[in-house]
């Protein structure tokens, strides 16, 4: 890991003298000119330099490691006035401009002051650099700088859409590629080194660390990142490398100066960095390697004419009606076409404007979430449409106003979506389970409750904004809060049919007693069902269902929310029966907690699917 180093410091501490003389023959050549004035000295006849204070110092990058550099410093000085009868004095401070060069190859020994003026403006640098001499890359500039890397590397990828060969990239570079098992737990799997030197890898016959001698511009790889990751994630990482070699060596060099036993810059090559807020020399090289390499297998104009053929070609072939039922595959055949992985290719999409593609590759509840679109700009990079079960409920329960939508029975909770209780989104489907219509998927905004994410776990300031894209299983936890107030409004037709069962159900609640029989006639008359219809739907004996609701046997909460299910019971009324059945739910009990949240969120569901959703959290009915 790299310490921050200041160059500005570098140049005060070595460079002082250098500067100091620079400015010292400026005064006195100039001294008649400078613009200053002065109520004690009329003309200056003459200037004595006495100290400098070095303010900034504003670095260019040159080709190779070379540099130039504008050294800004605060100067104070004596000007004088010498007459026939007296000389008088004044003490002056004016600021200066002294440009520099050197090469950093050779340690900046041939450093040299190429123009010293008053400061009057800032030069503008064609290729700023840091104080900590990293590139100084805006985020709207990381397309153009992928772009001229290619161009400098590997020319035929901006024209052609094809893989980027890591071996044919190391080689037109001058870097060589050695796997080695670079740590015992596997927290580290590329490396590049910018100096000969002896370093460690780890023998996993022995189960110990050996050293070996690498030459400058050798990347090590851990060779078990081919099995234990994919091969778009191992030419991720070796073009990772190939970044820092590109654009730190310079940023090196400068911590050699400090310290001549440095050798590499160690990385994982895990995703983006923390926020903007101080971040460290470190954080910058890996945000820019992090950020390029993905531009640099993807270049933006070839990949996006390859997608935008793929989307054509697989909605013809599958008759698709909306983008989002194609960019699967389209994401899959972009995967081999550019040699990376399969979230790579996505948040490629992403970023270039295909939005559909947020929608896929989600992985929740141990599964995949299928594919869903939205109308663009609908939502945020860090929104969703998608959270997990657990997620789901947490959120319920907190916030007050998700509460009352799902306790009305307005959303449902299907396929880790909230949606909008409703014929257009809502079907049944395989074996009667409920899943949302093939226009919900393609309408998400229109029906379905937007949730922010935030990054909660200890690798938070590792990562940036499209790590929420990326939601596979991985280390990463997420924050999901309801988004209160944003809610995109489901059709008029659809809204007026769900108040009008809402309405039903709230007259059914009105009409129930306390007594238990009176309830259940008035539930299965509205059902259309009796007592042997309730069992066999539940799997009991009708004459137990009917001794429970007679009171002649105690009731289990299990039983109670088994007829609940049975009869597809809104919340307004499941809350009811559950009372007058005398089993009301402890919010204290974790079992009851989930069953409760069954009872608002799956009631329309098939027994079977509701079941399903409960054992995942240990409880059976």
């Amino acid at each position: 890991m790299m310490q921050n180093r200041s160059f500005k410091e570098y140049v005060t501490n070595r460079f002082y003298n250098e500067l100091f003389n620079a400015v010292s023959s400026y005064l006195e050549q100039n001294h008649r000119d400078l613009d200053v004035s002065s109520h004690l000295v009329r003309t200056i006849d003459g200037a004595e330099l006495s100290d400098i204070d070095i303010k900034s110092v504003f670095v260019d990058s040159l080709p190779g490691m070379k540099i130039e550099f504008d050294v800004l410093l605060e100067a104070e000085f004596e000007i004088s006035e010498t007459d026939r009868h007296t000389d008088r004095y004044d003490q002056k401070r004016r600021w200066f401009k002294v440009t520099c060069s050197g090469d950093l190859s050779c340690n900046l020994a041939d450093f040299a002051i190429n123009a010293t003026e008053e400061y009057d403006y800032r030069s503008k640098q064609d290729n700023p650099m840091s104080d900590s001499l990293v590139p100084i890359i805006h985020k709207e500039q990381l397309e153009s700088v992928a772009k001229a890397f290619l161009e400098k590397y590997y020319q035929e990828a901006l024209y052609n859409p094809m893989p980027i060969d890591p071996m044919v990239l190391t080689e037109r570079m001058g870097l060589s590629i050695q796997l080695k098992n670079i740590t015992s737990d596997f927290s580290t799997f590329g490396q590049v080194f910018f100096a000969d030197c002896v370093t460690e890898y780890y023998d996993k016959e022995s189960s110990s660390f050996k050293k070996i001698q690498v030459k400058s511009g050798t990347i090590l790889v851990d060779p078990d990142a081919y099995f234990l990751r994919n091969l778009g994630s191992v030419n991720n990482t070796i073009i990772h490398e190939c970044v820092h070699w590109d654009k730190h060596r310079k940023a090196f060099e400068l911590e050699r100066l400090y310290n001549e036993n440095a050798t590499q810059i160690k990385c994982l090559v895990v995703g983006g960095i923390k926020d903007n807020k101080g971040k460290s020399a470190n954080d910058w090289m890996e945000w820019q390697a992090n950020a390029l390499a993905p531009r640099i297998q993807m270049p933006a104009e070839p990949f996006k004419v390859k997608a935008k053929e793929y989307i054509i070609r697989f909605m013809r072939e599958t008759n698709a009606r909306h983008t989002i039922e194609v960019m699967e595959q389209v994401i899959t055949a972009l995967e081999t076409d550019f040699g990376v992985s399969r979230q790579a290719a996505k948040i490629r999409l992403v970023e270039l404007g295909f939005e559909e593609a947020i929608g896929t590759y989600t992985y929740l509840d141990g599964r995949y979430v299928k594919p869903h679109g939205f109308r663009k700009g609908a939502i945020k990079v860090n929104q969703t449409f998608s959270l997990s079960a657990q997620d789901a409920a947490l959120e319920r329960f907190f916030n007050p106003e998700l509460r009352a939508l799902t306790d009305s029975g307005d959303y449902l909770f299907i396929d880790n979506h909230y949606v909008y209780n409703a014929p257009l989104y809502v079907q049944p489907g395989e074996n009667g389970k409920l899943d949302l219509t093939g226009y919900a998927r393609s309408h998400m905004d229109e029906c379905c409750l937007v949730f922010d994410m935030t990054i909660t776990s200890k690798v938070a300031d590792k990562y940036y904004t499209a790590c929420f894209l990326n939601r596979e299983p991985s280390d990463i936890t997420f924050e999901i809060k309801y988004h209160n107030g944003y809610q995109n409004a489901p059709q008029e037709r659809q809204v007026a049919m769900r108040k009008k069962y809402q309405a039903e159900a709230i007259e059914i609640r009105k009409q129930m007693t306390d007594d238990p029989e009176q309830c259940m006639e008035l539930l299965l008359k509205w059902r259309d069902m009796n007592y042997t219809d309730l069992g066999s739907e539940i799997d009991r004996d009708p004459k137990t269902i009917s001794r429970t609701v007679k009171g002649e046997t105690t009731p289990k909460v299990e039983t109670a929310a088994l007829i609940c299910f049975g009869l597809h019971l809104p919340p307004v009324i499941s809350e009811k029966l559950m009372t007058v059945l005398q089993c009301p739910l402890n919010p204290m009990n974790s079992n009851h907690q989930w069953i409760n949240e069954a009872l608002h969120v799956k009631y329309p569901e098939p027994l079977w699917a509701v079941q399903e959703y409960l054992y995942q959290y240990g409880v059976e009915i």
